[in-house]
């Protein structure tokens, strides 16, 4: 996996990296490896934040400067931008508390944000709660996720040979019927 190589192989500066421009996907890997025992759950949530907080600032000050020529040229971004802006009018505290929990919004709402005339100090305060949320539960979700899949996998470790004697009569019965259905079926259209 591309992921798990590059962060096995450039660790903390990958997540700040990964998560400044997204990163999802990064940070539940960064915890799953965590869990593995390759990084530092503390440090993943760290470098999580800090790559979250970051590209956020940056993505709401290009929105206070007016530089909304990027939200332009991406084509299914602007059906996005009215949401946020419809949203923004009505829970302001909330949507910069957690947009980066809603999957296709992460990038275009810290500008629609800074586009809208939210103050500077109340973005960083509100940004860096909500980074530091984010960071956690999607850094502890990974690591969760890979002490579930070690448990399931142990699990499947015991029960191997059912497994596989369960799946060979599985495959055996399908043979058997596709077999049978294949030799009505013949038998049909040579009638």
């Amino acid at each position: 996996m591309f992921l798990e190589a590059l962060l096995t192989t450039y660790g903390y500066p990958a997540i700040f990296v990964g998560t400044f421009l997204e990163g999802e996907t990064i940070v539940v890997i960064a915890g799953f490896l965590a869990h593995r025992g390759y990084l530092s759950l503390p440090m993943v949530i760290l470098m999580s934040f800090l790559g979250s907080f970051a590209g956020d600032q940056l993505f709401f000050h290009l929105g206070r400067m007016g530089k909304i020529g990027i939200l332009q040229r991406k084509k299914g971004w602007q059906s996005n931008v009215n949401k946020v802006r419809t949203i923004l009018e009505r829970h302001r505290i909330p949507l910069v508390l957690g947009f980066r929990f809603v999957y296709g919004f992460r990038t275009i709402t810290p500008f629609v944000i800074g586009m809208s005339g939210f103050t500077r100090a109340a973005f960083i305060f509100l940004n860096g709660i909500g980074a530091m949320l984010w960071a956690i539960v999607i850094g502890t979700g990974g690591y969760i996720f890979g002490q579930v899949l070690e448990s399931f996998l142990a699990d499947m470790k015991r029960y191997e040979w059912w497994i596989a004697l369960g799946i060979a009569l599985a495959g055996g019965i399908l043979l058997i019927y596709h077999t049978k259905t294949g030799k009505s079926q013949n038998n049909q259209h040579k009638t």
